[in-house]
């Protein structure tokens, strides 16, 4: 019988496996419902957190490191909405990475400690993960520059997603403007809509600014105005940021847009809400589109026309590149660049025979 992991706990207790992470590391920031849920199916399975696991985690050799920012809605949370019950719908895109390199890891006989920061900030992460494993995926915006060059120079580093920031570090990310890009062309060319506003995240979000340079791309290209900013930002690519964003662009004054194209699947799913909260139709009146491709687009009411990136694909790759660099110190750092595919659905107008 295979030994139980993070992916079974969070499946037995449907949750995300982010939940269960926070269950082991900060407990009090999981309601106590939830909680309770996690630990009876960790209980059940047999299951030990390998970021508890001490003497397995304090070895030189063995377990291999994960860093990703809280992905978390605090609007939820404060709305006193159980956001944990909703993960049971949907794997958010930090959870699909961990799962490929859950998978991985395991094949390669590594344990794998999860960590996203909470209290204590970057710093605190850094400390607490780089004295445990032999090395480690960083997700972009996680760890200070300056942090990852200290830890990078006695541990091997990965950093996932985002522009590569430092050359002599391993280095996966998708093909980010390719993807809208050939998005927003898709709403041009095979719909014919011309009022296209992009909906992006913070400045500081590399993946999102480099979304909004694949739609500006597909505006130059078509002939059609290009914005020099997305028509909103939002600090948090969450569902409630979606659906505020998506209901400022309605009372906005003028014409109303002819899609809206979010830069993430789950801003783009709270615009559905909005929209549909106020009679807006989709398509009809309004088509909407993602980014990412998580399991929860194609289940929406309309299924959500997106970009589908490789999350699963982007953790195991993690591992290989972290895997190789453990047994040769001295060969030339890797950058790949992995390649996305557009999911043409519902909520672009597409015809059944074109969705994915």
């Amino acid at each position: 019988m295979s030994t139980p992991t993070v992916y079974d706990v969070a499946e037995r207790s449907g949750v995300s496996i982010a939940t269960v992470s926070r269950v082991y590391r900060n407990p009090d920031s999981v309601r106590a419902r939830t909680r309770e849920r996690v630990l009876e199916a960790a209980r059940d399975l047999g299951y030990v957190p390998s970021g508890n696991a001490r003497g397995l985690a304090s070895r030189s050799t063995g377990v291999l490191g994960l860093c990703f920012p809280d992905y978390t809605d605090p609007d939820a949370e404060a709305d006193g909405e159980d956001v944990e019950d909703d993960d049971s719908a949907v794997m958010l895109y930090s959870d699909q990475i961990i799962h490929g390199m859950e998978r991985a890891a395991r094949r390669h006989g590594y344990a794998l400690l999860i960590a996203a920061p909470l209290e204590g900030g970057p710093q605190s992460l850094v400390e607490q993960v780089a004295g445990r494993v032999d090395g480690f995926a960083v997700l972009a915006r996680t760890v200070p520059t300056q942090d990852l060059e200290v830890i990078s120079r006695r541990l091997p580093v990965v950093m996932l997603a985002g522009p590569r920031e430092i050359d002599h570090l391993d280095h996966i990310e998708v093909a980010n403007v390719d993807g809208e890009r050939e998005l927003a062309r898709h709403l041009i060319r095979d719909h014919g809509l011309r009022r296209l506003v992009f909906v992006g995240g913070d400045r500081d979000s590399p993946d999102a600014e480099a979304r909004f340079a694949g739609f500006r791309k597909a505006c130059r290209e078509a002939g059609l105005p290009v914005p020099d900013e997305p028509a909103a930002r939002v600090l948090m690519m969450t569902q409630a940021e979606g659906a505020r964003a998506a209901e400022a662009l309605l009372d906005r004054e003028g014409e109303r847009p002819d899609a809206m194209l979010f830069a993430n699947d789950q801003m783009a799913v709270g615009a559905l809400h909005a929209l549909e909260a106020r009679g807006v139709r989709v398509p009809g009146d309004i088509a909407v589109t993602g980014f990412d491709g998580i399991p929860l687009s194609r289940l929406v009411r309309p299924a959500l026309t997106t970009v589908r990136q490789p999350m699963r694909r982007l953790g195991e790759e993690a591992v290989e590149l972290l895997v190789q660099r453990l047994r040769d110190r001295s060969r030339e750092p890797v950058s790949m660049m992995l390649p996305v595919s557009v999911a043409r659905r519902a909520s672009c107008g597409c015809p059944p025979a074109a969705r994915a």
